[in-house]
């Protein structure tokens, strides 16, 4: 991939960027020669900034909740005012553990917020410039999670499955006109990550097991980014084979499969 201009190095951006597989795309990014604009909700961005720097580029942090809609425009145009995109990884996201009947619709809703809105919101911003300039790579943060019903998750797996339709749709469509720019999707498996922690699924068999390296995933990511792979399940050879075969299994197994992994208490 070529960047904007000869003479500048290439730029893109991460969100989600303060810790986890973000931060990890961020470095893998910026080790490679991109410059950066980095956002995240918390003030953790402009530490993770400073440390970008390190490897060379220009890295320009951006705290934002993306969960409203006016802050992912104000996003796009700190970008833009950046410089033009020549990649951008849409990370950021969030979930939730429980029953679903036992949740605030507030905790639904703020993951519908961050996983699907923004997302859709930003790759429509990042989509229509790079197909007027012909160029461009976008890297979407799905999950192997997305190929099965997230019984105890219902709808943190239901958003990463919408996330994965849309990522291979709109690869579909931009394939008939616009080769030169893709959308990959990337699909890891449980990593070790702050994810847990923060949906209070600490007490689970699968949040209290071992996960995948952040680091790991984010290089796999950033090399299907880079061909233009469609999409990339990420991490050990045990996540890679659970997201292939899932197709093979029928639903209601899956779903069996998840509430053994993610009930709440399952981890005694």
């Amino acid at each position: 991939m070529n960047p904007s201009t000869p003479d500048t190095p290439p730029l893109a951006l991460v969100t989600g960027a303060s810790s986890g597989i973000g931060r990890e795309l961020a470095r893998v990014l910026a080790e490679n020669g991109f410059d950066l604009v980095v956002a995240a909700e918390d003030a953790g961005i402009e530490a993770v900034a400073e440390q970008l720097r390190a490897h060379g580029g220009a890295a320009r942090p951006v705290r934002v909740d993306l969960r409203n809609q006016e802050e992912v425009d104000e996003l796009y145009a700190t970008c833009t005012a950046t410089g033009p995109l020549d990649a951008a990884a849409l990370n950021a996201g969030i979930g939730k553990g429980g029953r679903f009947l036992d949740l605030d619709f507030a905790a639904d809703q703020e993951i519908i917020d961050l996983n699907v809105s923004s997302t859709v919101r930003l790759a429509k911003h990042v989509l229509r410039d790079m197909t007027r300039r012909g160029t461009g790579r976008v890297l979407i943060t799905s999950s192997v999670a997305s190929t099965m019903p997230g019984t105890y998750q219902s709808v943190y797996n239901a958003s990463k499955s919408f996330l994965q339709s849309f990522s291979e749709a709109v690869q579909a469509e931009l394939r008939v006109d616009h080769a030169e720019v893709t959308v990959t999707s990337l699909m890891p498996g449980p990593t070790e990550t702050e994810f847990f922690e923060r949906a209070d699924m600490q007490d689970t068999k699968v949040g209290s097991s071992p996960k995948d390296d952040p680091a790991k995933v984010a290089e796999q990511g950033y090399r299907a980014m880079l061909k233009g792979e469609d999409k990339v399940f990420a991490g050990s050879v045990g996540s890679q084979a659970q997201g292939r075969f899932s197709g093979l299994l029928p639903d209601r197994l899956k779903a069996a499969l998840h509430k053994r992994m993610a009930a709440p208490g399952s981890a005694r």
